[in-house]
């Protein structure tokens, strides 16, 4: 009898499996990251939108008005490194676009590799800096290498890091020549992109393209703006950055323009083996001026994102059938740097030099322990010791790291001063947690140095200054298509739970080093 029942209840529980059957794997998933989109400002201009773009998205799709990142520091690099490592930078090590290399002492590119030489570029670029898994590298080994992974962005970091280290292929377009760019790492060049480049890149059409506004100067009365004229660019009026200006504007359809190639002719999304398309758009002020100086720039652009994503969605839809589609949408989660407040309305502030607090802590520490150098560099608000005179001086290095961070924090604009013992082995909190998760221990400085908002970081070398905000800025996360159900949520959600959820939809397991579950109920 006991026999009888265990076989009976053994029965019941296959046939319950059974009747539970998942969906089949999407046959194509689509990662669209949208550089700088803000959830405030989408919902702001949608008067503006048709039917068929962002419209779309919030009527089929799974809405996260909130999307929030877990670290401080925020870049596009390390914004998309963690979207497809499900991770932050003190595991998948992508900090930012550059940082200081403290054996050589000199800034490096997060995809700086002399080993690979690349195609239509000079650079020398690939994911090798990338220290964890991706969701394309995962793919690739489930479906044993079957499955094809494309990454195509205006930028070489986004291309290379959504493409990880396994994909098929990453292309960026070329700032100097305006061609679609590619790396060795990945293998050889496809045909259909080098045809492209031969027949139709925009090098060919560059001379008689311009951004002028969709819809007549009444319609852009959302942010304030002192201009009565309407813009009008013509990139190759500035010759020798024709090609960076247009990487720098809202004309996203040369990134749809190279996917329908690869939707056209490869075997991308044609068979039921999934296969992975990672885009990125540009939503950030043109040639990264503030929003006080192109306001009217900011909204034409979210005109052109809409229609971008329709037409997106359009060739998704007649190429591979949107029911066969996994798409999500998100933001890189940080702005272009605003303009200081004008002095007339009376907001604290002022100008933070980095090199002048290196050469004053330096001093200091002369004075407290003798002669030499023991600020070897400095790199975007981190300053790094000199490892190997504390040794000689038989000096203990958390002891130097705490006094200098509370040198450091005398300093007028200086919010808070973290040694790097503090990050890795000090308290919680909630403003050290996102530090935390921001820093890397082989690959950031001894101090990190939060300033002031309302303060400017001076760039000593001549490149761009940075005024700090503080401020929540919000960006959204969409799922769409295959088998998701339609729902508006408030509720904030992080980035690092899009690789666990697109791992749950491909079957397959998450990045190595992604420790978040999947987000439920989306179907």
């Amino acid at each position: 009898m006991k026999g009888l029942l265990t076989s009976l209840i053994t029965v019941l529980t296959f046939t319950g499996l059974q009747a539970q059957s998942l969906p089949a794997a999407p046959k194509l998933v689509v990662g669209l990251t949208i550089d700088q989109l803000r959830t405030d400002y989408l919902e702001a201009f949608s008067s503006l939108y048709g039917e068929k773009g962002f419209k779309r998205l919030w009527k089929e799709g799974r809405v996260f008005h909130n999307a929030e990142y877990t670290f401080s520091g925020v870049d596009r690099a390390s914004a998309i490194a963690a979207i497809y490592s499900g991770t932050t930078p003190s595991m998948n090590g992508i900090i930012s676009k550059r940082w200081m290399d403290a054996a050589t002492l000199r800034p490096v590119n997060s995809t700086d590799d002399t080993a690979f030489m690349g195609y239509y570029t000079d650079q020398t670029v690939a994911p090798t800096k990338l220290l964890t898994s991706t969701i394309a590298d995962e793919l690739k080994i489930a479906t044993q290498g079957k499955g094809l992974v494309y990454a195509i962005a205006p930028n070489c970091d986004a291309a290379i890091f959504a493409a990880g280290h396994a994909g098929n292929g990453a292309f960026w377009l070329n700032p100097n020549t305006g061609k679609w760019s590619g790396t060795t790492y990945y293998g050889e060049f496809p045909w259909w992109a080098s045809q492209y480049n031969d027949r139709q890149a925009v090098d060919f059409r560059i001379a008689g393209m311009t951004w002028e506004p969709v819809f007549p100067r009444g319609m852009y009365t959302f942010l304030p703006d002192w201009r009565d004229m309407l813009f009008k660019y013509k990139f190759d009026d500035d010759r020798n950055n024709k090609f960076r200006r247009f990487i720098a504007s809202p004309l996203n359809d040369e990134v749809n323009a190279l996917a329908e190639e690869a939707l056209n002719k490869s075997s991308i999304g044609m068979d039921d083996i999934t296969d992975l398309l990672a885009l990125t758009y540009y939503a950030g002020n043109y040639a990264h001026k503030s929003v006080q100086e192109c306001a009217m720039e900011i909204q034409d652009t979210y005109v052109r994102l809409d229609r971008s994503i329709a037409n997106l969605l359009d060739v998704l839809d007649k190429k591979v059938g949107l029911q066969n589609v996994l798409l999500f949408v998100t933001s890189t989660g940080y702005t272009d740097s605003e303009s200081p407040d004008s002095g007339l309305y009376k907001i604290p502030g002022g100008e933070f030099y980095l090199n002048r607090c290196a050469a004053l802590l330096n001093m200091y520490l002369m004075a407290t322990y003798g002669e030499g150098k023991y600020v070897e560099t400095h790199h975007n608000q981190q300053i790094y010791l000199n490892h190997k005179l504390l040794e000689k001086k038989e000096l203990n290095l958390t002891e130097i790291q705490q006094k200098s961070a509370e040198f450091l924090m005398q300093f007028s604009g200086v919010n808070e001063a973290y040694s790097a013992n503090r990050l890795l082995l000090g308290s919680w909190t909630p403003e050290i947690y996102k530090i935390r998760n921001g820093y890397h221990r082989k690959r950031s400085g001894d101090l990190v140095i939060d300033v002031l908002p309302g303060w400017t970081i001076v760039n000593e070398n001549g490149g761009e200054n940075k005024v700090v905000r503080h401020s929540y800025i919000p960006s959204p996360l969409i799922f769409m298509g295959h088998s998701v159900k339609p729902a508006v949520i408030q509720t904030p959600v992080t980035i690092d739970h899009i690789a666990p959820t697109l791992a749950h939809f491909m079957r397959i397991r998450a990045p190595n080093a992604c420790t978040s579950a999947p987000i439920t109920g989306l179907r």
